[in-house]
């Protein structure tokens, strides 16, 4: 995507409890803590690649991992994604921390774009 210039931001992983996931990864894993946003978001540092939970509030991938990618320009990624035969399966909303949106691509695989907020 040259225009809109993107990156894998994270790998997203839906959980029912962020402490226990936290708990789990770190602990078995060794993955650090980067931050905790309560029960809702939690990001630990996996290397050159954020290994994020999401609480059930968090959960935008309806239960399943996705790679989540970092757009400059979130509307202009949907739109270049959609021409190349994604379906947005949730559109571009502003969450806590960023504008995301939910797609889909051609093989139904969902995978997350998001950006900063204006």
């Amino acid at each position: 995507m040259s225009e809109t210039g993107s990156e894998i931001g994270n790998v997203l992983y839906p959980v029912p409890d962020v402490a226990k996931a936290i708990e789990f990864y770190r602990d078995g894993l060794g993955l650090p803590l980067k931050f905790a946003d309560g029960d809702r978001y939690a990001a630990l540092n996996g290397g050159r690649t954020t290994f994020a939970l999401a609480g059930p509030e968090e959960d935008v991938t309806g239960g399943k991992p996705a790679a989540s990618f970092k757009v400059a320009d979130v509307p202009a990624a949907i739109a270049q994604l959609q021409e190349a035969g994604a379906t947005v399966l949730s559109p571009a909303a502003e969450g806590p921390h960023e504008i995301r949106a939910v797609l889909a691509d051609p093989w139904g695989n969902a995978f997350v774009v998001y950006g900063p907020k204006p």
